[in-house]
Formats: C-alpha cells, sequence, structure tokens
C-alpha cells in the first residue's frame, strides 16, 4: 500500500492509494497524532517512556507547509511552525484516520 496522490485541501490531507482506496484525515488530527519522540515521549531501557513537557499549539501548528515521501514506508509532514520530526508510517497514517471517524 502506497500513496497515489497527496494533497492537503482545506484543513484536511487527502491521500489516493495503489489498492484504489481514499483517506481523509484532519490536519488538526495528523499533527496531534505526530509519532516523534518529542510529541509521544522515548521508552528508556526499563521501557518507562520520558517525555518533557507539552508545548502549546498554536493555529499555525496545524497549517502544513510541506509534505514529504520517506523511503516507500511513510510521510514526513513540515508544519507552519516549524515542527517536522513526525514520520507516518503509510499504517499508520490510516490507522489514525480509522480511528478518528469521518472528517
Amino acid at each position: 500500500m502506497r500513496p497515489v496522490n497527496v494533497e492537503a485541501i482545506g484543513e484536511e490531507l487527502a491521500i489516493k492509494w495503489d489498492d484504489g482506496g481514499e483517506t481523509y484525515i484532519r490536519l488538526e488530527t495528523l499533527r496531534r497524532h505526530c509519532p516523534c519522540a518529542t510529541c509521544q515521549g522515548e521508552g528508556d531501557i526499563m521501557g518507562n517512556i520520558q517525555k518533557g513537557p507539552s508545548k502549546p499549539l498554536s493555529p499555525r501548528s496545524f497549517q502544513l507547509r510541506q509534505i514529504a515521501t520517506v523511503g516507500g514506508y511513510a510521510l514526513q509532514p513540515i508544519w507552519e511552525d516549524g515542527h517536522s520530526s513526525g514520520i507516518y508510517s503509510f499504517e499508520y497514517i490510516r490507522k489514525i484516520a480509522q480511528s478518528a471517524g469521518p472528517s
């Protein structure tokens, strides 16, 4: 499963997949589910999640500046507030879009 087309439309990211499926996910939902260590924390050797204090998100945090493909497995959004360390696997994007329900 790979994206054939990825496009920001208004406040959503629209993805057409090579299996014929389509995913629509709100940009705010995508950002709030950022998988990077800064946003989600990072496990230590004992399995404990270490995470710094949460930073408040501004309206710019949900505006997409650019999105890049990473290898053949993920997308990496660059947000208007400069955040760009989240790498979202294709499977993860589909999972959060399904759990969020219709936008």
